[in-house]
């Protein structure tokens, strides 16, 4: 009768270890598993300004990603070009901007009526936010502008506000200064999409 009563309570003691060896063991499948997602498949950044308003707003944390990734017309990409002129004037490394052209394509921007050429046609861009005025730079009034292979051609959505590939400090960006392509907004909750 003792030998009964003594191995009862090493038996609900046992199940309480056994439960918390297992919610140990998945939770640390589950960060190992998190720490390698976000290291080798895509990474987390922090969208800083307003230069892609209205598709992406400050603060917007997104989700990228970066294995196998290859730029393509349209995608919103998040660029590490650090010099200290980009450092200096965007206050980060980490830039968010839309891919327009790929190396080889023609760029034309025509002013007057708003209008993105990519390779003379015009390129249907509801996400700019509002009509595009002239801004000086290298770029900018250079038209046509070729895009040198193994380079994209970026702009931001809030185009009188974004600091892109038509001014010299950023210019034309080399595939190699690409972290990956921005799959979705992952916070804040109020904004969170596929993009």
């Amino acid at each position: 009768m003792e030998m009964e009563r003594n191995s009862a309570p090493a038996s609900k003691w046992d199940g309480l270890v056994n439960n918390l060896f297992y919610w140990v063991q998945t939770l640390v499948y589950a960060v190992v598993a998190i720490v390698l997602v976000f290291t080798f498949v895509g990474r987390l950044t922090r969208v800083e300004g307003n230069s892609m308003l209205n598709t992406l707003h400050n603060g917007d944390m997104l989700l990228l990603q970066s294995i196998g990734y290859e730029p393509k017309v349209g995608d919103v990409v998040v660029l590490n070009k650090t010099t200290d002129e980009t450092l200096a004037l965007l206050g980060g490394d980490a830039i968010v901007k839309r891919v327009v052209a790929v190396g080889g394509q023609t760029v034309r921007i025509d002013y007057n009526t708003s209008t993105l050429y990519v390779d003379e046609q015009a390129v249907d861009e509801p996400y700019v936010r509002e009509f595009m005025h002239l801004r000086f730079g290298p770029y900018s009034g250079q038209t046509p502008f070729v895009v040198p292979e193994d380079s994209v051609f970026v702009l931001g959505d809030n185009r009188n506000e974004s600091t892109d590939s038509r001014q010299e400090m950023l210019g034309p960006v080399h595939k190699d200064y690409i972290l990956g392509r921005a799959v979705c907004i992952l916070f804040p909750f109020s904004d969170v999409k596929w993009l």
